[in-house]
């Protein structure tokens, strides 16, 4: 078996599942499960008719690089979205259709990584755990950039030596960020592509939280649009991840793309044709539908926003937490550890929520996602009422006022 199996860590869900073993939660309160980020708002009527009329697709053996059709809906959805030129993004050399970002971010770390060359690939912390496994597979060490609330709970880019990113062959990059709703402007991210002109690093941002933001007139920005306002058009060394899962609430559906430089987009395609990770051609018909349209996605940050309306108040004084400006998560800091206060909650409340200690890694600084909660916001709007009602009383009838 491959010894880099050895090196991976109990996922958040296995580390929850043992935490909460033996938790008898109050039989007369329903359970309220905010722990994973599976959006569950209906999926798009008009999508799963189309899925519908495209499953003669299961026929044939669809090609790795897709249909031209989707790959220029994804190609034409990213030049809209984020400003870029007609033609900014080339479908046939700049684009290619995967299975949900979980699955291509893993696999382009095994297609990018030259494990002999004793790389470092970098990441925040704390982080999407997919970025830590896909590097320890790939025979590479993990290099983690705290996030705090001071920096905003962006990676502090300044704080990372030069010999590190010397070594640096992949740098993660997330936003808005999974779990504390971060973005990055457009400042930030040239400064990133900065360091990667520097050093030769690869620059992968998942964006797959990029549709779901607090303010309509200000949607983050990306690295592609980044790229191309620093006058990179071919988008060296950058690569976007986007996924249908929560801006179309298609979790299930495992469709999104990658886009970028052309040169990277070339290697991956032939990592792909060998991997055997082609998208279904009734999935591809869905997607093509779910990327040309915009009214869905609308409605549904509306109905985050209202989520956030609703819960903010009730949390207000209880618990020390701010509104993100993207993602449907919230970051909020626990009044005690962040695993008892998860277990303790759960046995009072029936209310589920993910330890935010399970998503980071010790420093020499510590865990920056000890004595935090992440709390995705997925379930209705009535259920998340209840639960930001139930979590206030658990709080006040302890006296752990903030």
């Amino acid at each position: 078996m491959n010894p880099n199996l050895a090196r991976l860590r109990p996922y958040p869900f296995e580390r929850l599942a043992e935490l909460t073993r033996g938790v008898a939660p109050p039989a007369g309160l329903s359970p309220i499960r905010l722990t994973i980020g599976e959006p569950r708002h209906a999926p798009p009527a008009f999508v799963l008719e189309r899925l519908r009329d495209a499953l003669s697709g299961v026929g044939v053996y669809p090609l790795t690089a897709g249909q031209h059709a989707l790959r220029a809906a994804c190609a034409r959805w990213c030049e809209r979205r984020f400003g870029l030129t007609s033609g900014a993004v080339d479908p046939e050399t700049m684009l290619l259709p995967v299975n949900g970002t979980r699955e291509a971010l893993f696999a382009f770390t095994q297609a990018v990584i030259d494990s002999a060359a004793h790389p470092l690939v970098l990441m925040p912390n704390p982080f999407y755990q997919i970025y830590e496994g896909a590097a320890l597979l790939a025979g590479a060490e993990p290099w983690y950039m705290t996030t705090r609330a001071d920096t905003h709970w962006l990676p502090d880019l300044d704080s990372v030596p030069d010999q590190v990113w010397r070594r640096c062959q992949l740098l993660f990059i997330c936003t808005p960020g999974n779990p504390t709703g971060a973005v990055m402007d457009l400042d930030y991210l040239g400064r990133v592509l900065d360091l990667a002109d520097r050093y030769g690093f690869v620059v992968a941002s998942d964006e797959c939280y990029s549709e779901i933001y607090a303010d309509e007139g200000s949607p983050p920005p990306g690295l592609l649009e980044a790229s191309a306002r620093r006058g990179r058009p071919r988008f060296e060394r950058c690569l976007v991840f986007h996924s249908l899962s929560k801006r179309s609430n298609l979790p299930g559906l495992r469709s999104g793309f990658v886009a970028g430089d052309p040169a990277l987009i070339g290697q991956f395609r032939l990592y792909r044709t060998y991997h055997g990770c082609a998208m279904p051609e009734h999935v591809q018909q869905a997607s093509i539908a779910a990327w040309g349209d915009e009214q869905h996605v609308i409605a549904n940050r509306d109905y985050y926003r209202a989520k956030y309306d609703a819960l903010m108040p009730l949390l207000d004084g209880v618990l020390e937490v701010e509104r993100p400006a993207g993602t449907f998560y919230l970051w909020p800091r626990t009044p005690t550890d962040d695993e008892s206060f998860t277990r303790d909650l759960l046995a009072a409340t029936n209310v589920s929520v993910l330890p935010g200690s399970y998503l980071g890694r010790d420093t020499g600084s510590g865990n920056p996602a000890q004595q935090r909660l992440r709390i995705s916001l997925v379930a209705s709007v009535e259920e998340c009422i209840e639960a930001a009602r139930r979590i206030r009383n658990f709080i006040e009838e302890r006296g752990w006022i903030t």
